[in-house]
């Protein structure tokens, strides 16, 4: 079966969250099950600087007013489809905001040139190679199935991946001429939405399928509460709406060989990790004792709960436990945090950025990782900290609620328990898990069977990519 995935990042050459890290490794683990992948994404200035030995496959003299190239290479195991179009993407700053942390204005347009060659692409006008299906994610490339329903092409079977429904490409209708779509497509049934345009909200109406990246996401997408809106579209989707949890890539995330972890480890060998912890202690300059380190590593925003843990700091230092933060994010948060740090000398460490090695080195040393997400509809951090023995605490929405056992009485019983569930996200609320978690880290044999637990759960890609590879054949076989 052949595939044209349609994506605005992908993991590694172009990243700001887990979309690009699904982009990037689920076409991989798919090639198992018979599914040839080729991924189209922008060529912006890091792709255009990584990529080589690219051959020119198809070029579009007007794509919504502009020149624009597709180049095909193939780059660590994928298959690639580079739009280059210079005028959309060859600018500083990021993927989606310029140098001053702002939305490019044009935002709407260099998304839906991606949209519109994605569906010329699938009509064949790529020589030599045509998909059997489309495979679309998040607003950016959600017109994609648009225009294949307006533009007079065969139609193909589309699915669409929600990501985040927070974010959903919502313009102006000032912008709609600008999209090249027939007059009737601003519509109900179509990107009308409120009397704006709605990209997402185009890709929900018009895409033969849709996934969400945890089966507890699906559900929570369905109520007011988490469906920012676009609930009552979803629910008029029911049917066709499918949650499949997100993997990770088991190799680059190994504790036994990671290049970046000290001293390597296993579910057998986990006094190993005291190096790796000892390390942690002094890139964050903390007291070098036996008191649980737990960590954060994380956008530090409202949406990831790191306001609660700025407001729990000086209490996680009360109850014996010492704190480590990495990230960036809103300048309130930010600043509380390094406050906290500075009052807690020793006990706390903050650093602002981020930094992939030590993120690694991170989940390799700390006791346990905390992730209060307000919603969060994969994570993938907490898949990090099964995969190597960091045990999470969580809060108890979407993905997290998926992924991670609850330490209950039952499942501390069964020896099934991976980590800890909180909720409501509150201060108290995460306050009681961390205390549970003091608790458990007490008794060095109950937290090590926490710890191996954790590290035998199967957080690959294979069975996802297995449902997936099911659903692409479902929805071919019914030759939509």
């Amino acid at each position: 079966m052949k595939v044209l995935s349609v994506s605005s990042e992908v993991f590694p050459l172009i990243k700001t969250g887990g979309l690009a890290d699904v982009s990037g490794a689920l076409p991989i683990t798919l090639k198992a099950f018979g599914v040839e992948t080729k991924t189209l994404l922008p060529g912006y200035p890091a792709v255009m600087k990584v990529i080589r030995d690219a051959v020119v496959r198809l070029e579009f003299p007007d794509l919504l007013g502009e020149r624009a190239t597709v180049l095909e290479v193939e780059h660590e195991g994928l298959d690639l489809l580079i739009l280059d179009a210079p005028a959309y993407y060859d600018r500083p700053g990021g993927p989606y905001l310029d140098p001053l942390g702002k939305d490019y204005p044009d935002n709407w347009r260099r998304f839906a040139a991606l949209s519109l060659a994605a569906s010329e692409i699938a009509a064949g006008l790529l020589p030599g190679w045509r998909p059997d299906l489309v495979h679309t994610h998040d607003w950016q490339a959600a017109l994609t199935s648009v225009y294949m329903r307006y533009y007079p092409t065969p139609e193909l079977p589309s699915l669409l991946t929600i990501h985040n429904i927070a974010f959903q490409g919502q313009f102006g209708s000032e912008i709609f001429p600008g999209l090249r779509l027939p007059a009737h497509a601003f519509a109900t049934e179509s990107v009308e939405y409120y009397g704006t345009v709605g990209f997402l909200k185009g890709g929900l109406k018009t895409a033969h399928a849709i996934t969400t990246v945890s089966p507890t996401y699906a559900d929570e997408i369905l109520t007011s509460e988490f469906g920012m809106g676009l609930e009552g579209v979803i629910a008029s989707r029911i049917d066709d709406l499918h949650g499949i949890v997100n993997g990770i890539d088991t190799d680059i995330w190994n504790p036994a060989t990671d290049p970046v972890v000290h001293t390597h480890y296993g579910p057998t060998t986990l006094k190993n990790r005291e190096e790796n912890r000892r390390s942690i202690a002094e890139f964050f300059h903390l007291d070098n004792d036996d008191a649980p380190i737990f960590c954060v590593i994380s956008r530090l925003t409202w949406q990831k709960g790191m306001d609660i843990v700025a407001n729990v700091a000086d209490e996680i230092v009360a109850m014996g436990g010492k704190l480590v933060v990495l990230g960036s994010g809103e300048a309130a948060i930010e600043g509380a945090l390094l406050a906290s740090a500075s009052r807690h000398p020793g006990r706390i460490g903050v650093s602002i950025g981020y930094n992939e090695p030590m993120s690694h080195l991170m989940q390799a040393g700390c006791d346990a990782i905390i992730i209060p997400s307000r919603f969060e509809p994969c994570g993938l951090t907490q898949l990090y900290g099964l995969r190597y023995g960091c045990v999470p605490i969580v809060a108890r929405t979407g993905g997290l609620n998926d992924t991670v056992i609850d330490a209950n009485h039952a499942a501390l019983a069964a020896k099934v328990a991976t980590g800890i569930q909180f909720a409501p996200v509150t201060e108290t609320g995460m306050l009681q898990a961390i205390r549970r978690a003091m608790h458990f880290y007490q008794d060095r044999k109950l937290w090590t069977q926490l710890q191996k637990q954790g590290m035998k759960s199967d957080v690959s890609w294979e069975k996802s990519a297995e449902r997936y590879a099911a659903l692409y054949s479902s929805l071919v076989s019914k030759g939509m």
